[in-house]
């Protein structure tokens, strides 16, 4: 079997897992006495937000979880693990719907944003919130018995906090309507994407596969470092080197390559590439920048686009990627090699860190 055969088979296999968790949402919905028009409503809810995109994060959890086993996961463990990596892409959702009327965003993942399809409108803030609660809904539903309950109970919240954080300082310093390019700094775009994209995006998944795999974290006064901890400390890393090569190809990508045409120059967003140059311009670059970015004006971005290649950002982008490898390798390599496991007992091992790695470092698109 080729690897994109092998792909779409896993892709395919996890997508059953949704069908399942939809309709038992919807039972529990029915089993209230909703009327049928709300019952309509939750399920293009659910069908039109969580399935449509790459399904990576929800993936994850699922990959990590074999890893970790060290083995083919039973039908049982197969369908907690997805159900865990479902409630990532729930998450998700309930970001993106949310995420895209604070943006005014036109489409997503290539259909009407939610809140523009007909009727929905604003009611999309409620049916945003349905999404992100049905996230503990199915969690009670399939692990209250479990020991690890209430630590993914608790990692959810805390990881929908510190992202919601995250966007409020992504909004406040980048608004789309208002360019003030002194807000903007490199040490401002990290807080934003460790906050609003490393947390949820690379350290949730990882996370939940440990505490369903049982991995206990170290007890106060051992000489050991938290699995938990060192997970986090390679895995926001990880997630701000990922956000780092989306900015830079959102600018150096074409179309064909990354599947979507740039927009971060004429949206003001807060990218690594325009900090990049802030932190080096000349008084004559900075004026070009503030007389040209965020304009919703294609000669403007062209010129923002000119500059960035006068200032050599591809260059500078290539000794980031290359020193981001070397300092994320360096902390994988802190895991013991063949880490000492009891019988039974599940221990972190650097596999899970290198596949995420393997998966990004020098991609495309």
């Amino acid at each position: 079997m080729s690897a994109a055969d092998a792909k779409a088979q896993k892709r395919q296999k996890f997508e059953a897992v949704f069908a399942k968790l939809r309709d038992e949402l919807l039972e529990h919905f029915a089993a209230q006495g909703m009327p049928e028009d709300a019952q309509k409503w939750y399920r293009r809810n659910l069908e039109y937000n969580v399935p449509g995109g790459k399904l990576n994060r929800g993936l994850s959890v699922v990959d990590t979880v074999e890893i970790l086993k060290g083995r083919s996961l039973t039908e049982d463990e197969y369908f907690k693990a997805a159900l865990l990596g479902w409630c990532v892409e729930l998450l998700q959702a309930f970001f993106l719907v949310s995420d895209d009327m604070m943006d005014q965003s036109i489409t997503r993942r290539g259909q009407p944003c939610y809140y523009r399809v007909e009727n929905v409108n604003l009611i999309a803030i409620n049916d945003s919130f349905m999404l992100e609660m049905a996230i503990y809904y199915l969690i009670k539903s399939h692990f209250r018995s479990e020991p690890c309950y209430i630590n993914l109970v608790e990692l959810f919240l805390e990881t929908t906090y510190q992202t919601e954080i995250g966007q409020l300082i992504d909004l406040i310093t980048a608004p789309e309507d208002h360019v003030d390019l002194s807000k903007f700094s490199l040490q401002k775009h990290q807080l934003i994407v460790i906050y609003k994209t490393a947390y949820y995006s690379f350290y949730l998944p990882v996370a939940l596969a440990m505490y369903m795999c049982g991995i206990p974290h170290a007890s106060s006064g051992s000489s050991g470092t938290d699995p938990y901890a060192l997970a986090k400390s390679i895995l926001v890393p990880l997630g701000e080197y990922f956000q780092v090569q989306d900015d830079f190809l959102d600018f150096a990508g074409t179309p064909e390559q990354i599947g979507k045409v740039g927009t971060d120059i004429i949206d003001n967003k807060c990218s690594w590439c325009v900090n990049t140059a802030l932190a080096q311009a000349t008084p004559a670059q900075r004026a070009v920048l503030d007389a040209n970015y965020g304009r919703k004006d294609a000669q403007a971005e062209a010129r923002v686009k000119a500059l960035y290649e006068e200032m050599g950002i591809r260059g500078i982008y290539e000794e980031y990627e290359e020193a981001a490898y070397k300092r994320i390798m360096g902390l994988i390599e802190t895991i013991p090699e063949t880490p000492v496991a009891k019988p039974g007992e599940v221990v972190l091992k650097r596999e899970v860190f290198k596949s995420f790695l393997g998966k990004i470092y020098k991609r495309q698109k």
